[in-house]
């Protein structure tokens, strides 16, 4: 699933086309395209793992999930996988397999874009409060927890527990001040990391334990668990990360 960093970078590629109109639109997404016939699209703003198109009176929501894509001026995927298409006087964009819904605009102003943890928005205070209101959580579950964290996935999780020295299963309500509040910090300087390794295509090597088997620190065998309420991927040292 692509986590926040690659959301922005998607919202980087369709910039070209706001303020563009909509000359036709079709895909197989559950929802009736004729209104986006003539409006025009104003802003593409992001919120976590979620786009948002925003035209005259709709805005076009687009979760990538597991597996989605998105593709500009070609379709490369068949129509089956195809949940949207949008074609301008100059220009074409197209959604797969990804969920896309149609909202009010309204809509829009109960997210809470202060969550996002790369908008400049972002408010680390709010996310303090929230994350000392639910002590009996894992840090692995408060960090997936989009509510908190949005636009935190599991590479991001596992990378931020290493640099901070925590396994995933301590309790919220176990870490102390200094170790919550480099929680919060770190999640964002990581998110900041990503998004540049990943302009550069280096993503992948700068992983210290996500996905690897040893431990760039002391050498010892990562563990490799099924950790929290989600059952997500963990990588982690038991040596040189702390259980609380």
């Amino acid at each position: 699933m692509p986590e926040g960093p690659s959301i922005l970078l998607m919202k980087e590629d369709l910039l070209p086309f706001v303020g563009k109109t909509v000359t036709e639109a079709g895909g197989n997404a559950p929802f009736d395209k004729e209104p986006l016939i003539g409006q025009t699209l104003h802003e593409i703003r992001t919120f976590g793992k979620q786009t948002y198109l925003v035209f005259d009176k709709l805005a076009i929501r687009i979760h990538l999930l597991m597996f989605g894509s998105y593709g500009i001026d070609e379709q490369t995927k068949p129509d089956k996988s195809l949940r949207l298409s949008l074609f301008f006087k100059k220009g074409s964009l197209y959604f797969y397999t990804c969920s896309v819904k149609s909202v009010d605009l309204e809509f829009l102003h109960t997210i809470d874009w202060e969550a996002d943890i790369m908008s400049d928005l972002w408010n680390p205070q709010k996310a303090e409060t929230k994350l000392k209101s639910k002590p009996e959580m894992m840090v692995c579950d408060a960090l997936m927890n989009q509510d908190i964290f949005s636009g935190v996935g599991n590479i991001i999780k596992n990378e931020v527990l290493f640099r901070i020295g925590v396994q995933p299963e301590s309790l919220v309500g176990n870490l102390p001040e200094k170790k919550l509040k480099e929680l919060i910090a770190e999640s964002r300087n990581y998110s900041f990391d990503f998004l540049e390794w990943k302009r550069e295509f280096i993503l992948k090597k700068k992983w210290l334990v996500h996905t690897k088997t040893v431990c760039p620190k002391c050498g010892e065998k990562l563990v490799k668990k099924q950790t929290g309420l989600g059952k997500r991927r963990s990588f982690y040292c038991e040596k040189d990360q702390k259980l609380y």
